[in-house]
């Protein structure tokens, strides 16, 4: 029986390599509304993390747009 792995939480450290794009640029797109914004990993804190499956459906569908 085969079971599912659960979702990674990524941490910017981790997101901007996978994504091949900067943190600055990151940061960019997420304050144009143009990239997952993430969620926060504490409440009232500023630590904010990304489900790695969320992610893998954003480049998907960006590069399903692209063909």
């Amino acid at each position: 029986m085969q079971t599912k792995n659960p979702d990674r939480i990524l941490r910017m450290n981790q997101l901007a390599p996978k994504v091949g794009l900067s943190k600055s640029m990151l940061y960019a797109l997420i304050a144009e509304g143009k990239f997952p914004k993430g969620f926060a990993l504490n409440q009232g804190g500023r630590a904010r993390g990304w489900l790695e499956s969320s992610i893998d459906a954003y480049l998907l569908n960006l590069a399903n747009k692209e063909s």
